[in-house]
């Protein structure tokens, strides 16, 4: 393991990779999905991540936005491990910033008790 996360002896890690697709429906919808990709660097992750997220927007029948944003692992993929995290600065207070990004009220999610 080294100081930037968690790597293997083989120079190799675990690489999250978040991509954004555009779904041709009407209403228009996107899709955030992130994927897990074992690679030995972050440019080589996002190279396998977009590879699929091509195909998985041909097979859909959707766009693949061209955007594809990684994140190196500090822990090993299990229960509790973060796989993905990404830091946005912004003038917005947390009601804001939380309906602007993440709770417009278009997003189709179910609602957990």
């Amino acid at each position: 393991m080294t100081d930037e996360g968690m790597t293997d002896e083989d120079g190799f890690g675990w690489y999250g990779v978040r991509c954004v697709f555009r779904w041709d429906a009407r209403p228009q919808a996107y899709e955030e999905r992130i994927t897990l990709w074992y690679a030995d660097s972050i440019d080589r992750a996002i190279e396998l991540a977009e590879t699929e997220a091509e195909a998985y927007a041909a097979e859909g029948g959707f766009e693949y936005l061209a955007i594809a944003q990684a994140y190196r692992m500090f822990d090993r993929p299990g229960s509790g491990a973060e796989v993905f995290s990404l830091l946005r600065e912004s003038p917005l207070e947390p009601d804001d910033y939380l309906d602007s990004y993440f709770d417009t009220g278009e997003e189709r999610q179910q609602i957990s008790d």
